[in-house]
């Protein structure tokens, strides 16, 4: 009897994240990585780090009270009105979809997605046994045919891995169909500070009166990931729940991370350093987007991202981009092969995810040179 004889049922549905194995190969000395939504390290802020003596202490589950209450008044400048009795600092993004997936999901739950969407979204679903009905905000209806529903899952706002975001019009049809039909809706929303042209970025829970929703934050993107802070802010009646599951989970997120976090939160240069963030990362965007013409006019096709940290490629030749990621690795070169991103993997080929705030100007040229140079010798060998 092997030891696996002992795990439960649920191991079956644990696999690797195709993201984490790329991210570790790319932090290989002179891999040029276009893989993970890295920030820029030059858009970390510097930190005073004389912590008070009390922030080392255990803390409550919901997170530090100052915190919340910060969170809860940036929300309502959007529109979101919650209370900070709403708000739950969850130790990063990915802690929140655990613990939504843990208060929804049973085996052969149904989950509506995006497709493509967030590939940790549909690995963390997937362990807890949730079946994906994919849905598309730009149809006249986003579920034209559907049964019950565990939630909806979607990211408005410059959405990975497509960089899209949402109009008015589909928040809004979102909203209306979300509200027919009493489905909960979870919005994960971590790129909204990073906005680069005027878009629509109010959230869409913010239209909700009457369904269940939950609306999820983070400080990975505009302040520093290696904090693993973020929030949750929900509807009322699912508060209690999502607090005990944070208790079963790990007692509280970090003390220290939510004070540095509170401190720069209240940092009267806070908006000057957010347009200065945007504007570096609006300056790669630009020069990425020039770069890609130069290496990938006859490759590809795209669209230049309103905000977020990525550019989505849809390769004129579809290939399994899986079967080139070592290849490319190889080469020096780490990217995100788009197929993970698919509830159905199998049969959507072709697409490629790149990252464009991490790699330097030069880095970025050698690196779109490389990747095109071998997604051209495919298209050649595969028309031989």
């Amino acid at each position: 009897m092997s030891m696996i004889d002992n795990f439960s049922s649920r191991i079956r549905n644990l696999h690797p994240s195709p993201i984490r194995e790329v991210l570790s190969a790319a932090t290989r000395p002179g891999m040029i990585s276009f893989a993970g939504g890295l920030p820029s390290p030059e858009s970390f802020p510097h930190f005073d780090l004389d912590i008070p003596p009390g922030q080392l202490q255990y803390g409550p589950t919901e997170g530090d009270p100052d915190l919340r209450r910060h969170i809860a008044r940036d929300l309502q400048r959007i529109s979101l009105n919650v209370d900070p009795e709403q708000i739950l600092v969850i130790s990063g993004s990915q802690q929140g979809l655990d613990l939504v997936a843990k208060l929804f999901i049973d085996p052969g739950s149904r989950v509506a997605v995006e497709s493509p969407t967030y590939l940790a979204a549909l690995q963390v679903f997937r362990f807890y046994g949730a079946r994906f009905v994919p849905f598309s905000a730009n149809r006249p209806d986003p579920l034209p045919a559907f049964g019950p529903l565990a939630f909806l899952y979607a990211i408005p706002t410059f959405q990975n891995p497509t960089g899209w975001c949402y109009s008015t019009e589909e928040r809004e049809k979102l909203a209306h169909f979300c509200e027919r039909h009493g489905i909960v809706l979870f919005e994960d929303d971590p790129y909204r500070d990073l906005v680069y042209d005027p878009c629509e970025t109010a959230p869409i829970c913010a239209r909700l009166r009457k369904t269940s929703w939950i609306y999820q934050g983070s400080f990975s993107k505009s302040l520093a990931p290696g904090l693993r802070l973020g929030f949750l802010a929900a509807s009322p009646d699912l508060v209690p729940y999502l607090v005990r599951l944070k208790q079963a989970a790990d007692l509280h997120s970090n003390r220290v991370g939510q004070w540095l976090v509170l401190k720069s939160l209240e940092h009267p240069g806070r908006q000057k350093r957010l347009e200065t963030l945007r504007a570096l990362y609006r300056q790669k965007r630009d020069h990425f987007s020039f770069l890609l013409e130069k290496h990938f006019s006859s490759l590809a096709t795209w669209e230049i991202p309103q905000g977020g940290l990525f550019f989505w490629l849809k390769l004129t030749d579809p290939v399994d981009t899986r079967k080139h990621l070592q290849q490319s690795l190889d080469q020096g070169v780490a990217f995100m092969p788009g197929e993970p991103f698919y509830p159905e993997p199998e049969i959507r080929i072709g697409s490629i995810r790149l990252n464009f705030s991490h790699a330097s100007g030069e880095e970025a040229d050698r690196g779109l040179a490389t990747l095109a140079d071998l997604f051209r010798k495919q298209t050649v060998f595969s028309h031989q």
